[in-house]
């Protein structure tokens, strides 16, 4: 962060994956609009995410990033935004348990509007169409009308994101989060045939919270345990929209990013000297950067320059995403170039984006156990780098979809049309997200053992 920067940097910058509206005055328009609305989240909740990060950064904390690849207008609803964080609570006990620490959860919802894509058109029902890119920008419908990018929608995707996190905010208070309650809502996935390998861990957090309630510690006499911190996160891509939302805060004097508490950049718009970078780099929020394969260490070093000048614990976290059997490849190249720079930085795994087929029914689809291989591909490199792995980020509901195949509910090829509801990328329905937390909680739990075996 520098004095200098001016949230209008960016346009002076490459810009990419960003759509050329065809009314530059009503883009003005409602830019001034979205500049006079409030922000959707605060510097100070900003800056207590940052300070957890850093735990996590430091092995003190565990991040569990998650949520729809792409929300949608149509979509929304109270029922949805209830849905996947209830499931996300439960994977976050399931993760406390394994690794013994609190597990920092971020929502890529109230925000995660926009999608990268990997070509400005695709063939819709055999006609060719610009590509759809998430319903801040244009719409899914397959006629030349709906994806031409309206401006307009950047205030109806405001309007979505501040009822959201109006509802994740009670939600997180009102006692819904109540970690007894919580723990009662996976007795139905426990008692599935195939999840019995699950069943002992449960059973221990049982014992752990009938152990707690017996001591006296109790909802009603530990808040800790009838509330949570919740927070939102979304890929910064639509420029014209961070920026209107983009405020001074009053107790620092330094920009923060009021669209959501943490703000990623993608795999496709991490050029160095690019737009996304540029506006990245002045804000206070944390943020994420995508590393696909592509990522050199000459770039990696000056992205960290860039992007965490004062080297602050909390600020940069890189997410991972390579693909199964491919992490070896890449990943130890770049821990080693982070540890040769002493960049403090947390590594979080992202196993969707490399790992997308398409399936013999002509659904684009993500198999569960490739998304299990990359994730503990990723423990084991850290266990051998001897870096610490912090974090998970995936692409995930809390409805019952058919999207991603295998699990305990074994989703095969010919299932995935039952319920394929995804505008953009398969998602991990709330069985098999909860059943790669249990198995998350392994790696986990079997790191700290061996950990406290070496006298660490």
């Amino acid at each position: 962060m520098t004095k200098a920067w001016k949230k209008s940097d960016w346009r002076a910058k490459p810009r990419i994956q960003m759509p050329d509206y065809p009314d530059a005055s009503a883009v003005a328009a409602v830019e001034a609009q979205l500049s006079k609305y409030p922000p959707l989240v605060f510097a100070g909740e900003a800056r207590k995410l940052k300070a957890a990060l850093g735990a996590a950064a430091k092995g003190e904390a565990f991040l569990l990033q998650g949520g729809d690849c792409a929300e949608s207008f149509q979509e929304f609803s109270a029922d949805n935004i209830r849905d996947t964080f209830k499931v996300m609570l439960q994977m976050a006990i399931v993760l406390t348990w394994g690794a013994k620490v609190p597990v920092v959860k971020v929502g890529r919802m109230a925000g995660q509007f926009a999608k990268p894509r990997s070509a400005p058109t695709e063939m819709v029902g055999g006609i060719e169409l610009p590509s759809y890119r998430g319903d801040i920008i244009n719409g899914f419908e397959g006629t030349p009308e709906a994806r031409i990018p309206d401006p307009n929608r950047m205030l109806q995707a405001y309007t979505q994101a501040a009822a959201s996190l109006n509802l994740l905010r009670a939600f997180s208070t009102g006692g819904y989060a109540d970690i007894h309650r919580v723990q009662s809502w996976m007795a139905g996935f426990i008692e599935e045939p195939a999840a019995a390998n699950y069943r002992n861990i449960a059973q221990r957090i049982e014992d752990a919270l009938d152990f707690m309630t017996a001591a006296g510690v109790t909802s009603a006499t530990a808040h800790e345990l009838s509330s949570v911190d919740f927070y939102t996160s979304h890929e910064a891509l639509l420029l014209e929209y961070e920026e209107a939302l983009c405020r001074i805060d009053s107790t620092t004097g330094v920009p923060v990013a009021g669209s959501g508490h943490m703000i990623w950049i993608g795999d496709r718009t991490r050029q160095t000297d690019g737009a996304h970078v540029e506006f990245c780099r002045g804000v206070q929020n944390p943020i994420g950067l995508k590393c696909g394969p592509s990522t050199t260490a000459e770039d990696l070093k000056v992205l960290m320059a860039k992007l965490n000048p004062e080297n602050e614990p909390g600020r940069l976290t890189l997410i991972a995403r390579f693909g199964a059997g491919k992490v070896g490849d890449h990943l130890p190249r770049l821990i080693r170039t982070v540890e040769a720079e002493g960049a403090k930085v947390l590594w979080s795994c992202d196993p969707m984006h490399g790992n997308t087929i398409k399936a013999a029914s002509g659904y684009k689809t993500r198999p569960f156990e490739s998304v299990l291989r990359e994730v503990r591909e990723f423990f084991q490199i850290h266990k051998a780098e001897g870096t610490i792995p912090g974090g998970v980020h995936f692409e995930m509901t809390g409805k019952d979809v058919t999207e991603c195949t295998g699990g305990v509910r074994a989703v095969t090829d010919e299932n995935l049309s039952d319920r394929y509801h995804t505008a953009c990328d398969p998602r991990l329905n709330a069985s098999q997200a909860l059943e790669l937390a249990f198995l998350v909680a392994e790696e986990l739990n079997d790191r700290r053992r061996l950990s406290r075996a070496a006298g660490f």
